[in-house]
């Protein structure tokens, strides 16, 4: 761990070892990257794990042209880590301390958004990677690396009880299913349906089953049956099968959607009772195609969400300690991450990665 000691104020920048992209075709490789020395309301973190999220795929080959990516590209947006420094206005953190980054790193805290703890939806935020740095210019670089520093308030405390690999995926795998979760009220009696079976999925039929919910699975696969009962689902229905569909018509209070590819939601939103509602958090990259007739019988709503406020997110976190949820996750070093992001794109991880950044020491940089 890096020396510790409190700051009053930024006085300039010092290098940090980092995996980086230099083009959309290019593999990670080891690089030296600037961070700002942390300023008075500013928390250091030296990265102990960092999750690989599929927007991290995205991203890195440039495949989203709403962000186009900004090379070199260091991704990262699920990072856990210990504090190693703090400015003199932090008040919640302590070098030593367990804390995490997720997403966001910055917003302009004034807007009615961030106002009401949903700087998730703030039209100026900072995203942790690849949005414009206002400190050091350039874009921000992401937790592919030794160290980040964070305002505080973008901070989150770690749950000492948690196991911290499987933490990381929390920050965005975690909070993109629990908040649709809570704000749609699922609680104990009320039946949720899980559409797929992949890295947010297999948080969501956690989080439903953790809050007392009847949990269905919705997968392609018959073999995935025994994994979605081993992490709570009550049953798992194999969504081609016609027969097995229709004994759940009228029936759900919930359904959250987290497949990325593309697929016909109607034959799920005819699955939800009269007040029902469906939530979308994965991404195709083609427009669905929804029937206006699924929506006007029933009454039925389809709706999306991303990600979730700080103060949720830490909500939870803690939600998570009490319950003892953390993500599945394998465990790679930094030097395979080029290695896993393929993985990723043929769906071939349980059910997320997790890099071991106390690796990163053993690459050279550049």
């Amino acid at each position: 761990m890096s020396t510790t000691q409190f700051v009053s104020k930024s006085t300039g920048q010092y290098e940090s070892k980092a995996y980086s992209a230099a083009g959309p075709e290019s593999s990670l490789t080891p690089a030296t990257i600037k961070r700002r020395e942390p300023g008075g309301d500013d928390v250091q973190i030296e990265i102990l794990f960092c999750g690989i999220c599929h927007s991290d795929l995205h991203q890195v080959r440039n495949e989203w042209s709403a962000m186009p990516t900004v090379y070199p590209c260091v991704p990262g947006h699920e990072i856990v880590g210990r504090v190693t420094k703090v400015g003199t206005a932090v008040t919640k953190f302590r070098p030593g301390d367990l804390a995490a980054v997720g997403c966001l790193v910055d917003s302009d805290r004034s807007c009615n958004s961030c106002e009401s703890g949903l700087e998730q939806f703030c039209p100026n935020m900072t995203l942790t990677y690849n949005s414009p740095d206002t400190h050091l210019g350039g874009v921000t670089f992401g937790g592919y690396s030794d160290s980040i520093v964070v305002k505080e308030h973008f901070v989150l405390k770690v749950p000492e009880n948690l196991n911290l690999a499987g933490v990381a995926p929390l920050l965005c795998a975690g909070i993109t299913t629990y908040s649709p979760i809570r704000h749609w009220g699922v609680t104990k009696g009320k039946k949720v349906g899980v559409v797929g079976l992949g890295g947010l999925g297999h948080m969501a039929v956690k989080f439903a089953h953790a809050f007392g919910a009847h949990v269905v699975v919705f997968t392609t696969s018959p073999k995935k049956k025994e994994d979605a009962l081993n992490l709570g689902a009550d049953e798992v229905v194999v969504s081609r099968n016609i027969e097995e569909m229709n004994k759940h018509l009228t029936s759900f209070d919930f359904i959250i959607d987290t497949v990325s590819a593309e697929h016909d939601i109607n034959s799920y939103l005819q699955l939800l009772r009269p007040d029902g509602n469906m939530t979308l958090v994965g991404a195709p990259d083609k427009p669905h195609a929804v029937s206006a007739m699924s929506l006007l019988f029933n009454r039925r709503s389809l709706s999306g969400s991303l990600i979730g406020g700080i103060a949720e997110t830490q909500e939870m976190l803690e939600f998570c300690s009490k319950h003892d949820i953390t993500a599945d996750v394998e465990i790679i070093p930094i030097q395979k991450v080029n290695e896993a992001l393929e993985r990723l794109a043929r769906a071939d991880v349980k059910y997320r990665f997790s890099i071991d950044m106390a690796t990163l020491k053993q690459s050279k940089t550049t």
